[in-house]
């Protein structure tokens, strides 16, 4: 699916941008992208199409009365609907399966699997539906009156699936009247092809080495190739997933949208504390301003809220323990490190808190990769050398010779030098018309290149679709 996906949406993206231009009013270029958006979501889900409509439709009535009672009893009924409704097909067809595998684990019960598969993206517009409503129902936005506006919220094709969670508050101004510009659709482009670039050139690559050292027989494995395939996975995820999220807010800048950023550079984090500031901020916002706040946040129980956010974090990317475990494991560290961890962290020098920081964070995604905790086990063995081949010198040293160059790329990606290399663009002498041609030509070729990789390639997994 996700493959054909993402061939279709390079294929049908021209011929929805030329009708969206050539569209006169605003309200037919918004059915344009509302059209384009249920074909896209068709195309993968079928299926579930439906449900997201339906969805639409639930947080559209329980959003318009929840506003219209906003802080009345009258509200939280309508708000309590939304919850209900929208957590319940969540938790049907997220974690159906998950509860009934746990129940079957009593013995004497054996209540038959569901069977259904997971609809792509419904965790993403479930958070984004839920949003509007808990919002209306606050006062902090106004009710939208138009359904099919609201419906172009949730059904934006550019981030529907894999993020980032737009809330309604971040474009209720830009549903009605929004400004389409040369210079929006010059910088769409170039932030689009980039994170084209980030998934099919570093992504799949890293991923296809991840799956080389960690998909095998574990046991038979040595110390420095399974951190090396956690340390491939490492930047698989980052790549992929913010190589989708530029992308999408390419996307969105074409068509006159400004959506939120989602990264921030995350690998270059100075404590696990920043690392989540800057690792999916959509998602870490949306938890802090609807799920950690209300706890009581900072001010009361600080502690048991975290791990209450991490836990539901952990769960969020999946229906299975090592998710939980994985959240968990976050929240541990954020409790350490908020109760010492960052006093002592500020006397060590930068370079090595960014060590500590992205060590901790590649340890980490070993809970993440595995969903089979005996594979865990595994893995964790192996890594500190009780199981396998065990450590050896000249097998580390191998690895990094050989894929010294793709480290080296994967390191420099991670890092702010796109800023330093548009700064040494711009102190060339070169006429504007010259330099344009050059971005131009080097965007082009960006382009061709990722195109045909993912033609040529069989791997090209989009990790987070699953969520």
């Amino acid at each position: 699916m996700v493959f054909s996906s993402l061939v279709f949406l390079l294929r049908f993206l021209p011929i929805t941008i030329l009708l969206y231009f050539i569209m006169p009013t605003m309200r037919a270029k918004n059915m344009v992208l509302i059209a384009a958006s249920l074909i896209f979501y068709a195309w993968g889900e079928p299926v579930w199409v439906m449900l997201l409509v339906y969805s639409s439709v639930i947080d559209y009535v329980c959003g318009w009365f929840a506003g219209k009672y906003k802080n009345s009893a009258k509200g939280r009924v309508f708000l309590a609907a939304s919850l209900v409704l929208n957590l319940g097909l969540l938790a049907f067809f997220k974690y159906g399966n998950f509860f009934v595998d746990n129940i079957n684990a009593i013995p004497g019960i054996n209540i038959p699997n569901t069977g259904i598969s997971l609809p792509i993206g419904i965790s993403f517009y479930t958070m984004q539906t839920i949003s509007y409503t808990i919002d209306a129902y606050r006062g902090n936005v106004k009710v939208q009156k138009s359904f099919f506006n609201f419906l172009l919220f949730v059904s934006m094709f550019p981030q529907l699936v894999a993020g980032p969670i737009v809330r309604y508050s971040d474009i209720e101004d830009q549903l009605a009247e929004r400004k389409v510009t040369l210079q929006g659709v010059y910088a769409g482009i170039l932030r689009f092809v980039a994170g084209l670039a980030k998934k099919t050139l570093i992504a799949n690559y890293a991923g296809s080495l991840a799956v080389r050292f960690l998909d095998g027989d574990l046991l038979t494995q040595s110390t420095p190739s399974v951190w090396f395939g956690l340390l491939c996975y490492t930047f698989q995820i980052y790549f992929d997933f913010s190589g989708y999220s530029d992308m999408a807010i390419g996307l969105g800048k074409v068509f006159g949208f400004s959506f939120p950023e989602n990264f921030n550079y995350p690998y270059i984090s100075q404590s696990i504390t920043d690392f989540w500031r800057r690792w999916h901020m959509t998602l870490g916002t949306f938890f802090r301003d609807y799920v950690y706040i209300p706890l009581g946040g900072n001010r009361r129980l600080q502690y048991r809220n975290i791990l209450i956010v991490w836990m539901l974090t952990g769960l969020w990317h999946g229906a299975s323990w090592n998710f939980v475990i994985w959240g968990l494991y976050f929240a541990v560290i954020l409790v350490l490190e908020k109760t010492f961890m960052l006093k002592m962290l500020k006397k060590v020098p930068r370079l090595l808190r960014t060590a500590y920081s992205f060590l901790l964070v590649v340890f980490g995604f070993n809970f993440f990769y595995f969903t089979d905790f005996s594979r865990n086990l595994e893995a964790l063995q192996v890594m500190f050398g009780l199981a396998g081949s065990g450590f050896s010198i000249i097998e580390a040293l191998q690895l990094a010779v050989n894929y010294l160059p793709f480290i080296a790329v994967c390191l420099i990606c991670a890092v702010p030098v796109k800023k330093y290399a548009l700064d040494r663009l711009g102190r060339l002498k070169l006429p504007e018309g010259i330099r344009a041609a050059v971005v131009a030509a080097g965007v082009a070729i960006v382009f061709i290149i990722s195109a045909a990789s993912i033609v040529s390639n069989s791997y090209n997994p989009f990790i987070y679709f699953r969520f």
